[in-house]
Order: structure tokens, then sequence, then C-alpha cells
């Protein structure tokens, strides 16, 4: 194969975002688009037809495109419930498949997709959209922890309030910030990217105790404030605040271990390393009031940050050449899982170990899109599989 046949589901903000810049992506021809509303298909397709496309065809539903179009891969950008559904879809289909984040609502959803998966002789290439992976401040965030320079880590804090958000912004759809047409608010929206990071750095803790707030700072039915603590196997433990009602928000990372301390905003990496083991200083030093000498160090993260289209590029590159992906679509269960956990524990006032008790969980987003605004026929409407999401 020597170029890849690209079809794009979802002509939302990310879907149409997605075909600007699909023509300066080497290898890749943009052969079919489709969304539910018209008027989305015809500006996409002029936004495609002005950056040179030609012969896309245009449906309204993706799995016809997944099922009628001549494409090698599909680009899945549709409110969360259908994420699993069409990747399941495209898979079985024998598509390649590149998934906006995140990959489900619920991870057992997650879990389903991925023994389909594992179960293919032939796998085609399943990616997801985890743009802030290329990010070069994360990547060397990970490098110094997975290289062991923190040695065995004791704790780690996150505190990301920076996703301020309107009332307007809730009102700008019907669906948004509702159990039917959303599954969630910030732990489901706003934050896949931050669940995944924190455990592609640290890995996933084995019990979650958090708070959540439904509605605390919008006319909104889901949550937009969460705290959480999160408790390792080795003893470490942790802490996860995030909200879309602060302003000016923050975000700041900090990981701490046996050898040392790491602090990002994302941008700026900050890292002090002591001269010994923390522990063996603690057991071994004579004195009442002696702290750990250290050295500090601004870290230099060089590269840049290829976002959205490094990913799509990346996608390509592996269907194409073989290149490994920034990040596997089934290692997208993991982020999910922790906000699942998150969310559980914080409506239900319980610690809640990890695995989540998944079927249990189901229930209570089932229970709770009962009685959302959004009811299932206008879920459905707006593109989210209510029903498939739930089995029914």
């Amino acid at each position: 194969m020597k170029q890849v046949r690209l079809g794009i589901i979802g002509l939302g903000n990310m879907g149409s975002y997605h075909v600007a810049y699909m023509h300066e992506v080497p290898g890749v021809k943009l052969a079919a688009i489709a969304d539910r509303d018209p008027g989305k298909l015809e500006a996409a397709m002029a936004k495609a037809t002005t950056n040179g496309a030609k012969d896309v065809r245009t449906f309204a539903e993706g799995s016809d495109l997944a099922a009628k179009a001549e494409v090698d891969a599909i680009l899945i950008a549709v409110p969360h419930y259908d994420h699993p559904v069409l990747t399941l879809q495209g898979l079985k289909r024998g598509l390649h498949v590149l998934t906006e984040k995140p990959v489900a609502v619920a991870a057992a959803a997650a879990q389903k997709v991925n023994d389909a998966y594992k179960a293919m002789k032939k796998k085609p290439v399943y990616a997801a959209m985890f743009n802030q992976r290329t990010n070069p401040t994360w990547r060397k965030v990970r490098q110094i922890v997975s290289d062991g320079e923190l040695g065995e880590v004791r704790r780690v804090v996150w505190l990301i309030t920076n996703w301020f958000r309107s009332q307007a912004y809730y009102n700008s759809g019907g669906w948004r910030a509702t159990w039917a047409g959303e599954g969630g608010g910030v732990l489901i929206n706003q934050c896949p990217h931050n669940l995944d990071l924190i455990q592609w750095f640290v890995g996933m803790p084995s019990r979650v105790t958090a708070m959540a707030y439904l509605g605390k700072y919008h006319n909104i039915e889901v949550e937009d404030d969460v705290t959480a603590m999160l408790e390792y196997p080795n003893g470490a433990t942790g802490v996860f605040i995030t909200s879309t009602g602060e302003a000016p928000g923050t975000n700041r990372l900090e990981i701490v271990g046996d050898r040392g301390k790491l602090v990002t905003d994302g941008k700026s990496l900050e890292l002090w390393k002591t001269h010994e083991s923390v522990r063996k200083f603690t057991d071994t030093t004579p004195s009442p009031f002696n702290v750990p000498t250290c050295d500090y160090m601004k870290i230099e993260t060089g590269g840049t940050e290829t976002g959205h289209k490094g990913v799509t590029i990346n996608f390509i590159n592996a269907i194409l050449h073989g290149e490994p992906l920034i990040a596997q679509a089934t290692d997208g269960i993991h982020g999910l899982e922790l906000g699942n956990a998150m969310l559980y524990s914080g409506l239900t006032g319980k610690p809640v170990a990890i695995p989540t008790p998944r079927a249990k969980f189901e229930q209570m987003l089932k229970d709770l899109a009962k009685k959302s605004k959004v009811t299932k026929k206008v879920a459905a409407a707006k593109g989210g599989d209510f029903a498939a999401s739930f089995g029914k």
C-alpha cells in the first residue's frame, strides 16, 4: 500500500479540524466524510475541496461510511458513546482505526473492543488521539520517571484546574454535559488527556477515593469539580484535582520519589535530585533535623509538540511503514478506568478498588441517564449510541 484512503466520521469541532489539516499528512487521501448534519457535511466538503481533495464521498451515518466507502482507515470524532461502537464496526471490517479520546465512556465498553481486537488474527492499526503524548515536556517527564531518576515514586499530585468553561459553553449543545448525551462532565470530556498521562507516568493506582460535585459551578447535571485521592500498590499516594469552574486555573504536576522531585506546568520542567536515597538518609543520619542535600536543575525538553496532526501522521506511518504508535488505543482503557473510578467513588461516597466494579458502574450510568435532560431518542439523534453503549 502506497497511500491510505481515510474516512472521517463526525464533523463537529474536532472532526472539521482534522479535515482542515489532512492535506498536510503524507501518504493519506481523504476519501470520505460522514455526519448527520448536512450543514457540517457541506462545510467540511468545502474545506476539503479548497485544500485539493477530490472525489470525497459523503455519508450521513458513520456506519454507512465504514461499510460502503472505499477506505482503508477511519478517524472517529463523534460523541463519546459511539466511539467503541464505530471502532468495533471498523475493526471487524478490517479497517485501521484512529479514535478520538476517550476510547469509550465506560471501561467495560473499552474492554469489549480490546477483547475483540486481541482475538483478531490479522490486527489493523488501532490508535487513539492522545495528542498530549507529543508534548516534549510530558515525554520528558515519562522518560525521567521511567529511567528511575526519581527512584521509587512516593507521591504524585496533579492540580489541573485550567479547564474553565462558561455556561454558554455548556448551553452550546443539547447533548453537552448530560448523562445520556455525553456520559459525564470534566472527567470524560476535559480530562482524558490528564488521566492518560498520569497513568503513563506512574502507572495505575490500586484504590481511589474521590469527591465529585455535580453542577457545582454550572447549571449542568454532570460533574464539574473533582478531588480524588489515589493509593498505589507500592504504598505511594496521589491527589488529582480538577474543575471547569475556577479562574484563573492552575496546571501543576508534582512527582516525588526516593531520589528527588519533579515539578512542571506542562511547559517548564524543574528537577531536584537528592545526593542519596531519602529512605537511607532518614534511617542513618545522626541528626534529628538534618535534611537530605540535593541539586536543582532546570530541564531542557527540546522538540516541538506535533499535536493532533502528529498523531495522525504517526497513525498513517504505522499503516504504511510499521512505525510504532504514539498511543495504542488498547491502552486507552487505563485512563478511562481511572476516571470511572473517580466518578463512581465520588457519587457513591466509598473508596473504589481498581478495576472498578464495571457492571455496577454501567448500571449507575444507566440510572443517571434515565433522569437525564437528554432522552435516549434525543441522544441517538445527536449521534450518541446510548442503547448500544448499555448493551440493549
